[in-house]
């Protein structure tokens, strides 16, 4: 708001004061989406390629940003992840934790499984039709047995995506290194990365999307 022209104080903890007046236009630099830059960070690291997206990870302002440390680390992913305050980077963490060296259990995540689905169960169950005993649920804990073999294995398998943009989204990384993975439903990309599959494509991964 003070970018634009505003006038605004905070008397205490409690009060918010905005002072009579109006805006005036401005130049101001909007951060790219940081949740959609988790799948091409996790593409990186994945394929050891390098991706500009225009703005440096500690140079954003949202919370997701902060999954770029969890993927900077891979395959050495910390054995704990709290994603309370990064959580639609979640699943790509999730996915890219399958490949990793050690188990990673995710904590503070209750609340995705109030989101466009039950997103721990569509984690849980994708990654276990992937395999069997990659991952399992305790309460409202998310434990990702890593296994970087897995990259390479042929696994002939449907994740369903629920209809959930971010489930097929980061169910992606799991099909650009398990060969026989396929997503359903791959048009709901479409609520927040339509284009999607395309920059994929253009990055040099081969993606079908058969029709009915």
């Amino acid at each position: 708001m003070r970018a634009f022209g505003a006038t605004v104080s905070f008397p205490s903890e409690s009060e918010i004061v905005v002072q009579p007046g109006g805006y005036t236009a401005a130049t101001y630099p909007v951060d790219p989406d940081a949740s959609a830059a988790t799948y091409l960070w996790g593409l990186e690291k994945l394929t050891g390629g390098a991706i500009d997206i225009g703005v440096l990870p500690e140079d954003m302002n949202q919370p997701d940003a902060k999954a770029y440390d969890m993927i900077k680390a891979f395959p050495n992913m910390p054995a704990k992840i709290n994603g309370s305050q990064m959580q639609d980077a979640v699943p790509t963490l999730a996915v890219l934790a399958a490949f990793n060296e050690t188990p990673v259990r995710f904590v503070g995540i209750e609340n995705l499984r109030v989101k466009e689905c039950d997103r721990i169960e569509a984690v849980h169950k994708g990654l276990t039709a992937i395999r069997p005993d990659l991952a399992t649920v305790e309460r409202d804990d998310l434990i990702v047995q890593g296994d970087p073999q897995l990259a390479g294995e042929h696994r002939d398998c449907l994740i369903d995506s629920y209809a959930d943009h971010r489930i097929a989204m980061s169910f992606a990384l799991a099909a650009l290194r398990v060969p026989g993975v396929k997503i359903e439903d791959p048009d709901c990309v479409s609520k927040t990365f339509p284009s999607y599959w395309d920059v994929l494509r253009g990055l040099g991964v081969s993606v079908e999307i058969e029709r009915p």
